[in-house]
């Protein structure tokens, strides 16, 4: 009898899978959170287009981790006689106007990007999160202060404070992710206090007030985990803007500083040969593309699986 009740549901085999995954009335919180993960993967997969986003960021992520053993050719290597090359055996996107090699600056460009991107997004998500939460919960005038402080860095276009904190910091990649964090916090901020609004008025919050929590306590355990979905998908879908600045900064020569491949900086410098030699700028410009447009199809897949009142 001790050794039934003891006893924990076992893991399914490969056979019974398919009817673990469906059985209606789940065993365990594992198998009901295994369940909960197949359903939002069989919703992602019926979007065809969020499902090619995904291949693209993870063709280009892979890229970007396996640069030093799939590029053939030093990136900073210059030969002038080779400058301005077409796509051939040796270069396959050809070379730019110092001989250097497109496709290994490419590749390692891709670093470049993922890493502010990234970077970015790790800033941006907790700080907006804490702000937003901890405004549309305590209200009053906190939810004044901080609110108002959000009006503020929203009265101007991002591109455009970015540029005013780089400026003001200097130039290079680090300062860049500064300055871009600066400017794509608040949104992120403004729906976590939307949904905290909504969240504080639930029963089990309340419930949890009672018990004796304190406030800190109720946002970072109950609140924080309610609004985590819609603000992931928030950032996913900002990535492309966050992307679309850093090359915007880089372009401008206030980002990632020659000779680095940063996508940005490479366009700049290809501009100049955009009539001749239009390989030079349209190919960092494609990988720019393909990447935003990569991240915003990824971004509408998630909000159909992780946002539950988006049908």
């Amino acid at each position: 009898m001790t050794d039934s009740v003891n006893k924990s549901p076992a893991l399914p085999t490969s056979r019974n899978l398919r009817a673990w995954l469906r059985d209606p009335a789940p065993q365990s919180p594992l198998q009901a959170q295994v369940q909960l993960m197949w359903i939002q993967w069989r919703r992602f997969c019926a979007n065809h287009s969020a499902l090619f986003g995904l291949l693209v960021l993870m063709v280009i992520i892979a890229a970007a981790l396996l640069a030093p053993w799939i590029a053939s050719h030093d990136i900073y290597a210059q030969n002038l006689a080779l400058r301005l090359q077409p796509a051939n055996a040796d270069h396959w996107l050809g070379t730019d106007e110092l001989g250097r090699d497109i496709y290994s600056r490419l590749l390692y460009g891709a670093r470049i990007t993922l890493y502010i991107a990234g970077l970015t997004a790790l800033i941006i998500t907790p700080l907006g999160l804490l702000v937003g939460t901890t405004a549309g919960y305590l209200g009053g005038w906190v939810d004044t202060v901080l609110m108002r402080l959000v009006d503020i860095f929203l009265a101007f276009p991002s591109l455009i404070l970015a540029l005013a904190f780089v400026a003001a910091l200097g130039p290079g990649i680090e300062n860049a992710i500064i300055a871009i964090s600066l400017s794509s916090w608040p949104p992120i901020a403004r729906l976590a206090r939307a949904e905290t609004l909504a969240i504080r008025k639930m029963d089990y919050i309340a419930a949890v007030r009672l018990q004796g929590a304190s406030s800190w306590h109720i946002i970072v355990r109950h609140i924080v985990p309610m609004c985590l979905p819609s603000v992931v998908v928030r950032v996913t879908l900002n990535m492309a803007a966050i992307i679309l600045t850093a090359a915007g900064l880089g372009f401008l020569g206030l980002g990632a500083q020659a000779p680095s491949p940063e996508w940005g900086a490479m366009l700049a410098s290809g501009r100049e040969f955009m009539l001749n030699n239009g390989w030079v700028a349209a190919i960092p410009g494609l990988a720019i593309l393909f990447t935003s447009l990569a991240f915003n199809l990824l971004g509408d897949g998630l909000r159909d699986v992780m946002d539950i009142r988006h049908d």
